[in-house]
């Protein structure tokens, strides 16, 4: 076995015969050892910034020198500690381990962001906090923070883009948001890009009380400003007003309905005891190798369960048109525009998200809020397994698009 080093020994001598509260209680060691450290640390930013050392003959003569110091409480897991910060007489230094004005850690903002955008509510950060740091922050504090995302929310949103997406997923959530004075239900609009690469990557979030051609021109408008020149594949929940609108702004882009939300919203007609052979059933039509093979399979589905669920047969056969194109495909990509691991995971997450706030009082956030989930949601995506193999076909079908995309200058 290893020496132990001199911190090692040190920490050790330090630590001995100590318990648990006089270590990380309120005025224990730990909260001791942050305030010394901390002000040894801003001492020596001083004689850097100064040039020479406390009482050094150095000092004499150039014009600038300490001048005391002032105390302020600093806020971290902690709890909060008073430290002396050191001052010169000009007022020029500016500490950067605690900068001026700041009255927090590195990192304690990021734990108020992580609980907010986990869906927690201001009362309750503020509850977790003082419980498990001790730490008593105010609702205006934990708000000043959130706030300070807008800035990075807008910048995200007006972000330049690929120029070209082989697949693109337009997708709404409905929340309660005041507007106007009233708290109404409205749609948030989420785009899910799929660049060449097999990323996945959460190109916006639009919101509006309705749908329809314009609103969709609006966001596809946006998209096109922003670099994107051609979208391959573009899966929506539902039609109304989108063709028009992307044979305006992308003329060439197959309109592909998201099969998730034709089998979920099929589900919903269906008791609990039925829905794993529905769900098979339905399975059997989406996976079929061609349009012909499909109709025939929904022609059986409905004669199996028009008895009990005739409104899903009938739904399936309003919406033929939006879901027969991915017929048009080979397995790889057809797979690639239905897999559901996305789509079902970003539900999810911001649902859960959404649910634990009665309504929101402004847009702002609500996309605040959204914002964060979906940058916490994202860091886990990874490119599929197959992705290469739909790459591939992408190219053979698309190639001379693709190469035009990325070579063409953007507008």
């Amino acid at each position: 076995m290893s020496e132990p080093t001199k911190l090692e020994s040190a920490l050790d001598e330090l630590l001995a015969g100590k318990t648990t509260d006089e270590i990380v209680g309120p005025e224990g060691l730990l909260k001791q050892l942050t305030k010394a450290v901390i002000e040894r640390a801003m001492n020596a930013e001083m004689k850097h910034h100064l040039g020479y050392a406390k009482h050094s003959r150095e000092g004499r003569g150039t014009g600038n020198n300490r001048n005391g110091k002032s105390r302020k409480k600093v806020q971290g897991e902690f709890g909060s500690v008073e430290i002396e910060v050191p001052r010169d007489r000009n007022g020029t230094f500016e500490p950067k381990i605690i900068p001026k004005h700041e009255r927090r850690f590195s990192g304690f903002d990021e734990k108020i962001l992580s609980m907010y955008a986990r869906g927690m509510s201001t009362r309750d950060i503020q509850s977790h906090l003082e419980e498990m740091y001790g730490v008593e922050v105010s609702p205006a504090l934990i708000s000043q923070v959130t706030d300070a995302v807008l800035e990075e929310v807008r910048a995200w949103q007006n972000r330049p883009l690929d120029p070209i997406y082989p697949i693109v997923y337009l997708d709404a959530l409905f929340v309660k948001m005041r507007h106007e004075g009233r708290v109404e239900n409205r749609a948030v609009f989420v785009g899910i890009g799929v660049s060449q690469e097999g990323a996945k990557e959460v190109l916006g979030l639009w919101t509006s009380a309705t749908e329809g051609a314009k609103l969709w021109l609006q966001i596809l408008t946006e998209l096109r400003n922003r670099g994107v020149q051609d979208i391959l594949v573009a899966c929506v929940d539902g039609l109304k007003g989108f063709p028009e609108a992307i044979g305006a702004a992308y003329p060439n882009t197959t309109v592909q309905l998201c099969i998730v939300h034709m089998v979920r919203n099929s589900l919903g007609y269906v008791n609990w005891k039925e829905r794993k052979r529905v769900a098979q059933d339905l399975r059997a039509i989406y996976r079929a190798a061609t349009a012909e093979q499909a109709e025939q399979r929904l022609v059986e589905f409905e004669e199996r369960w028009d008895g009990k669920y005739a409104a899903i047969g009938k739904m399936w056969r309003r919406h033929w048109a939006g879901i027969v194109p991915l017929f048009a495909f080979p397995e790889e990509i057809r797979r690639a525009i239905y897999t559901t691991n996305v789509v079902e995971s970003l539900h999810m997450s911001l649902r859960k998200v959404i649910k634990t706030r009665g309504s929101f009082p402004s847009e702002e956030a609500t996309l605040k809020l959204l914002y964060l989930a979906l940058r916490n949601v994202s860091k886990k995506w990874k490119a599929a397994t197959t992705w290469r193999t739909a790459l591939n076909h992408f190219t053979l079908l698309y190639g001379d698009r693709m190469e035009a995309a990325w070579n063409r200058p953007a507008r």
